[in-house]
């Protein structure tokens, strides 16, 4: 007789897995961490492991789709709120997303150091695509009310949503590197700032917004990161 599997018993251990290479790749490192390290942290066999991943790079998507899943919900109650503006909504997702990931700068740190490898280019272009899947209808119903606030004059549905979302991407990957930049004393705070200040203004012509109606990233996040 076959046996039943527990969904919440499966879910549950699952996480542990994800916990402890979480827990390793901040205070190892990604390259440092073996699976082994993994199977010592949570007390499982080699098997246990292969039930749920399918290798290292496995567990590493798997822990970056978790905290993707992470972040965007915490930004979803801002999307709801019936009470905010179209552009206060655009305003405080920036905002939140900046918060959640100064929450776990470590981490972040940690993360980014195996991020831009030529080995994870599937890893990104994957979770990009399931961001378009989940962000691209939220972005949309934004621009949406933001058209009937006449605040916004970008034409709605699906494709403007994922024009915006492409620049949020690039700002975010253009600052990951600029990260490294920073670190290596390449590049001046006042550089960098203007280097995403110009995606700011990229999302205001596609939305129809003033100039500086928008900021992806403030003062203080730049400092954060940057100084």
């Amino acid at each position: 007789m076959a046996r039943t599997l527990d969904p919440v018993a499966h879910a549950v251990r699952r996480d542990e897995f994800l916990d402890a290479a979480q827990w390793l790749i901040q205070t190892r490192g990604y390259d440092e961490m073996s699976i082994q390290d993994v199977l010592d942290r949570v007390e499982a066999s080699r098997g246990a492991f292969y039930h749920y991943f399918d290798s290292k790079a496995a567990l590493l998507e798997a822990l970056i789709e978790r905290l993707t899943a992470s972040g965007t919900a915490t930004i979803l109650p801002v999307v709801d709120d019936p009470t905010l503006g179209a552009l206060e909504k655009f305003s405080r997702v920036f905002d939140g997303i900046a918060r959640w990931k100064a929450e776990r700068k470590e981490l972040m740190l940690a993360l980014l150091q195996v991020w831009y490898s030529d080995e994870n280019a599937l890893v990104r272009d994957k979770l990009w695509q399931q961001m378009l899947t989940v962000l691209t209808p939220v972005v949309a119903a934004i621009i949406e009310q933001g058209r009937g606030e006449g605040v916004f004059t970008a034409p709605s549905g699906p494709d403007t949503a994922q024009v915006i979302l492409t620049l949020l991407y690039g700002a975010g990957e253009t600052a990951g590197r600029l990260f490294f930049a920073r670190h290596a004393r390449e590049i001046s705070v006042a550089d960098i700032r203007a280097r995403l200040v110009a995606y700011s203004a990229a999302v205001e012509r596609v939305l129809g917004v003033p100039p500086a109606s928008l900021q992806i990233v403030d003062d203080a996040t730049l400092h954060e990161w940057f100084d």
